[in-house]
């Protein structure tokens, strides 16, 4: 039986442990999930390579909000990148568009390039591009590894075909992950028809944390007004049934 590749998509170091606990083989380090992962701490990525042995990639996203940074993001993007290959971390997660939707090629190169011999990700940016065929062959010229994909569709189930569409236009030339909206009901269809020998996969879980129970008046968030006694971390329990169902 084949043995799939699964990442889990993860927004801090308890979810790195819950990832692996669940047979995660690959994780792909964040902050920020529900902005869609921003760039992680250091502190995050040192304490998360001494706990676990598997690959972390690390997230480069300076802000939420689009892919074309002003020049001040940028410069931190590079310097979080610097910061992050210096204290372990085995990839880069990023993707830098222009205005118009087409691939910023200059920015490309440049994280590429920093990234050296580790594994360089390009992510879901593709999956508002103008043209994907032309944005992927120009990420196979520069040098890019992998591509994190939807498919260009909200949840990578509808995006199967163009899934597909893209492993068989690749060719081999780079790695396709499939991700967002992966479950057990349909993470080996998705597989079956994409082709596609590996996956990107998040699930969470609420924790409760009673040290707020005080005083119920008071959030420290924004507008949304989120509990401020509960969180979430990745259902370990729920990855180890995805591990063995693929």
């Amino acid at each position: 039986m084949k043995r799939y590749l699964l990442e889990v998509c993860c927004g801090s170091v308890e979810d790195v442990l819950a990832a692996k606990s669940g047979g995660a083989d690959r994780v792909e380090l964040n902050s920020c999930l529900f902005h869609g992962g921003l760039t992680p701490s250091i502190g995050e990525l040192i304490t998360a390579k001494k706990l676990v042995d598997i690959p972390i990639m690390t997230m480069v996203r300076p802000r939420q909000g689009g892919f074309r940074y002003t020049k001040a993001e940028y410069m931190t993007a590079l310097a979080d990148a610097e910061k992050l290959l210096e204290n372990g971390a085995d990839g880069l997660v990023f993707g830098f568009l222009k205005e118009d939707g087409s691939l910023d090629e200059a920015r490309t190169k440049e994280l590429a390039r920093m990234a050296g011999s580790r594994t360089k990700v390009f992510h879901r940016a593709i999956d508002v591009a103008d043209d994907w065929k032309r944005m992927l062959s120009q990420l196979i010229d520069i040098g890019i590894d992998r591509v994190l994909t939807s498919g260009l569709a909200p949840d990578v189930f509808y995006g199967v075909d163009v899934i597909k569409e893209m492993v068989e236009f690749a060719a081999g030339r780079i790695q396709i992950l499939p991700g967002a909206g992966v479950n057990l009901q349909n993470v080996n269809r998705i597989l079956d028809i994409t082709g596609c020998d590996q996956i990107h996969v998040a699930r969470f879980k609420s924790l409760l944390d009673p040290s707020t129970a005080n005083n119920r008046d008071i959030f420290y968030g924004g507008a949304l007004y989120p509990p401020e006694d509960r969180y979430d971390v990745i259902d370990g329990d729920y990855i180890g049934k995805i591990r063995e169902k693929i």
